[in-house]
């Protein structure tokens, strides 16, 4: 697992690279999160050489892979998949979604979905904050319908207590809305919302904060709204 597509391209693709020294019927798994584009690429050179290839992007941050609870998202044959999946099932829950390409597609589509819910959420917490609800009991009180969700659960002390150490960096998060805005173009899908949030990740970036977890988007709300989460709550 390396950070982005260039990094993938010179591990696997490169003169000293991994298809360069594997056996005929072997089995690469790359567990990064990249481009689709650059998985089927790596996915075409491996069968060129007689070797499998499987792309298998996570989602679950830190503790999902310490605990062994990670969602792995598959792309490749059927046939790769079954020989890997024993091997991927002690990591978490592989889900075999599609052929190549595949994996890092529905992957594009998780950072999507989690970045429109934690802008979702941090305005929410910011209006309800401002207008005299007290943010822990209002948090309280949405995870309990249909509001409630898993980002909310997994981010409530970043929210609450403003810690943003980071579970999950908002330069990585950027980088990967940056995958699913260039797939949605050349798919022709429109994304409004995820292009608002990839801006305001790069605003944070701007601010010298992109190590910051990515739940540090309550910040910019904040700022445009001139009050802090729990203030006079």
């Amino acid at each position: 697992m390396v950070p982005d597509s260039p990094d993938v391209r010179e591990v696997t693709l490169g003169e000293d690279g991994v298809l360069a020294g594997a056996s005929e019927g072997a089995l690469a798994i790359d567990m990064s999160t990249i481009s689709p584009a650059v998985a089927r690429e790596v996915a075409a050179a491996a069968d060129g050489r007689g070797v499998g290839a499987l792309d298998a992007p996570v989602s679950g941050g830190e503790s999902g892979a310490i605990e062994g609870r990670l969602s792995i998202m598959v792309g490749g044959s059927d046939e790769h998949f079954a020989r890997a999946e024993e091997m991927l099932s002690a990591m978490g829950t592989p889900t075999h979604v599609g052929e190549a390409g595949a994996g890092q597609v529905s992957k594009a589509c998780n950072q999507v979905i989690i970045a429109g819910v934690i802008q979702a959420v941090s305005e929410a917490l910011v209006l309800g904050s401002k207008a005299g609800v007290d943010p822990q009991e209002m948090v309280r009180a949405l995870g309990g319908g249909l509001a409630g969700t898993r980002v909310m659960e997994a981010k409530e002390s970043n929210f609450l207590d403003h810690d943003f150490e980071p579970g999950f960096r908002a330069e990585l998060h950027h980088k990967d809305l940056g995958i699913a805005l260039a797939t949605a173009r050349e798919y022709g899908v429109s994304l409004p919302l995820t292009a608002l949030v990839d801006q305001l990740l790069a605003a944070l970036e701007h601010r010298g904060r992109g190590k910051d977890d990515h739940s540090a988007l309550l910040s910019l709300v904040e700022e445009a709204a001139g009050h802090r989460v729990g203030e006079g709550a």
